[in-house]
């Protein structure tokens, strides 16, 4: 019976020893999982640590210069801040009739310095600078003014390449460096974007190579819905042409003035539109400002749209002045008696894509495709066609010129124009 008791109860420690084994064990696989997490999480917090430990030195590099420039600014506010200086350049500028868009700017930048941006004198002024300033040519002038009224709170539109350049890995930062040059240099280049498609012609894809920007078209897979895919700007911008002209309208401040001369015609069929590479000596002035005409070509039916409704055709001079800055005058061509300079123009024009032409001893003088009158639309947008780059600024001429149906048939391209884009709060002067 005592060896009965004896071997029980060795069963039992026995059972107890196994149980107890088993129990540590688990208890151990658990704290081993435990542990493996917690120093993924040390890892992870010594990678952010590094990380951030990084963005502060180089957040502090920049702050060196920054703070520099914060303490240039504050020597200048405190040395104008009696506003003697102030009251001495008002009383000059009072004694001409009239101010130029630079010294008015330079009224409104001392007039911040000493006063500060909230000071109404210093708000009107560079209001003033902005309906001085002349849209087409004038950039810094016309930044400088929109920062300045936005930093004020005042509701402006800022132009987009007025705007502080995009961060590090931005998705334009591309774009941003060619606003307003969206033109080739060379004069028979495509000055409003309509390049040559690659080899294998419309309709058939976007292959590409070395040497060939990606295709698009007026429809199918690379229409204008689909530009954006392959032109971020195209998709992306603010400031983007065509647009529908409406009302209500500013007043216009200035005067255009084309100012063209005959020359060999040198005629293309580029595959997106019926093209007229124009010799140097044309020019259009704008507030006096010239701009060489580089090319002008067609669009069916126009791209603009007047109070919604479009004319049959459009024809646009592209234009560009000394600093780079595009402009083009874009004349409307309603459907109506046959017109004499499209019928010299469709006459040597290619019916299908391919090089160049120039017949022998025709000449041509873009004044015949223009009208009497020179009043205008005007607004700032972009190319119509990619990559659709901004700050071209539009002059759409309130007169339109007679087409005749025979001759907007004869256009070998039944479609090609860009719808129009959304206006996001630009003014259009009229």
């Amino acid at each position: 019976m005592k060896r009965l008791i004896v071997e029980l109860l060795l069963v039992v420690a026995l059972g107890a020893a196994g149980f107890f084994a088993w129990t540590n064990q688990k208890s151990g696989a658990v704290s081993s999982t435990k542990l493996a997490e917690m120093t993924a999480q040390a890892e992870a917090a010594d990678k952010k640590l590094i990380e951030t430990t990084t963005a502060l030195e180089e957040a502090t590099e920049a702050l060196g210069p920054l703070q520099i420039k914060g303490q240039e600014l504050d020597a200048v506010k405190a040395a104008l801040a009696g506003g003697e200086l102030l009251k001495d350049l008002e009383a000059a500028y009072k004694k001409e009739k009239s101010l130029s868009t630079d010294k008015q700017l330079g009224l409104a930048a001392l007039r911040l310095l000493t006063n500060g941006s909230k000071d109404p004198a210093t708000v009107e002024a560079f209001k003033k600078t902005l309906e001085m300033a002349d849209w087409s040519g004038r950039k810094k002038v016309i930044c400088a003014a929109q920062n300045a009224l936005a930093a004020a709170g005042e509701k402006v539109a800022v132009l987009s390449e007025c705007a502080p350049a995009v961060a590090k890995g931005g998705d334009e930062k591309g774009d941003a460096k060619d606003a307003g040059h969206g033109a080739k240099d060379e004069r028979t280049a495509s000055a409003d974007g309509h390049g040559k498609p690659e080899k294998g012609g419309k309709g058939k894809g976007k292959g590409k190579d070395a040497h060939a920007a990606p295709h698009w078209d007026y429809e199918g897979a690379m229409g204008p819905e689909n530009w954006g895919k392959e032109f971020p700007t195209c998709a992306k911008g603010k400031s983007q042409s065509p647009l529908n002209i409406k009302g209500p309208f500013e007043k216009a401040l200035f005067a255009v003035a084309p100012d063209y001369k005959p020359g060999q015609l040198r005629i293309v069929n580029n595959g997106h539109t019926i093209q007229v590479n124009v010799n140097p000596g044309s020019k259009l002035r704008i507030d006096s400002m010239p701009f060489d005409l580089l090319q002008f070509h067609f669009h069916r039916p126009s791209e603009e749209l007047i109070d919604g409704k479009p004319a049959a055709m459009v024809v646009h001079f592209v234009h560009k002045n000394a600093e780079g800055r595009l402009a083009v005058l874009g004349v409307m061509l309603k459907e109506g008696n046959e017109n004499p300079g499209i019928k010299a123009l469709w006459a040597h024009a290619p019916a299908k894509e391919g090089p160049e032409v120039q017949p022998d001893g025709v000449m041509f003088n873009p004044a015949n495709l223009l009208p009497r009158e020179y009043e205008f639309y005007s607004y700032e947008g972009s190319l119509t066609t990619p990559p659709c780059t901004e700050g071209v600024r539009f002059f759409i001429l309130k007169s339109q010129v007679n087409i005749s149906r025979d001759q907007v048939e004869q256009f070998p391209f039944k479609k090609n124009a860009r719808p129009v884009q959304p206006q996001n709060g630009r003014a259009i002067a009229g």
